[in-house]
């Protein structure tokens, strides 16, 4: 069944999906968050539908997560959000411990970027952001190296905050956007890379030292070698990784 030209519906699919896709593209490209869905009367009249059809339509859009819903008000459209995206990430990491890699390789590719252009285009807001989150993971450090647990899940907290404020630094929303939705699954990787690093004879003051580096390089205003200290940051955990796993898997089960 598809949408024609006048909104109504024509041909032999589900009349629910093909509305729902068509106010998908128009929330998307025409609607504000915040902004109401016209009235189930008036959608239904738009595609000459009944009003049960758009009331499906409008359940497929909410577990979408593009509108929220109330009994008796109009649907509103959400602030976007990556929680659709987070629950995938969730589910292949943890189903396959190998996309663990293939994180890194999107992080590779995405922070990068995140602290070459953070290093042209951090303002002093930005830079003191990812500064207070290195201050957390140095303030916490020696606890955690001494096995207090609340002061190692605060230093990775911490080490996730200071990617995501690289990536609010760079001044491109999109990928700010992306590291949101990314973080849960950044504090997992986190937390298996820490087992590798121990094992390779680091410490969490390596850690430290790595993303100071790139704080120095991003407060210089020297976007080569920002770029180029995340890039070894991350390679390094990706060696951290590999480490990690090679020996959860020579233990018995």
């Amino acid at each position: 069944m598809r949408i024609s030209r006048t909104g109504s519906l024509s041909g032999g699919g589900s009349a629910a999906a093909d509305v729902a896709d068509d106010l998908a593209n128009e929330i998307l490209t025409a609607l504000t968050p915040g902004a109401s869905l016209p009235s189930e009367a008036e959608l239904a009249s738009r595609y000459a539908v009944n009003r049960l059809t758009i009331r499906e339509a409008i359940k497929l859009l909410a577990g979408r997560g593009l509108l929220d819903i109330a009994r008796g008000r109009k649907a509103v459209v959400r602030e976007p959000d990556g929680a659709a995206f987070s629950d995938f990430l969730t589910s292949l990491l943890h189903n396959d411990s190998k996309s663990l890699f293939d994180l890194i390789e999107v992080r590779l590719s995405l922070e990068v970027q995140s602290a070459t252009l953070a290093a042209k285009r951090a303002n002093r807001a930005g830079i003191a952001a990812i500064e207070s989150a290195l201050h957390g993971m140095q303030d916490n450090a020696d606890a955690a190296i001494k096995g207090d647990p609340a002061a190692d899940r605060r230093f990775h907290d911490f080490d996730v905050g200071f990617h995501e404020a690289v990536a609010l630094a760079s001044g491109n929303r999109i990928l700010g956007y992306l590291f949101e939705a990314m973080s849960a699954q950044l504090r997992y990787g986190i937390q298996i890379s820490r087992r590798g690093h121990t094992n390779r004879g680091h410490t969490l003051y390596d850690t430290i030292a790595w993303h100071e580096r790139i704080l120095d390089a991003i407060r210089a205003g020297n976007a080569r070698a920002a770029g180029e200290a995340m890039r070894q940051h991350l390679k390094d955990t990706e060696n951290d990784i590999r480490n990690a796993l090679s020996n959860m898997a020579d233990q018995p089960a």
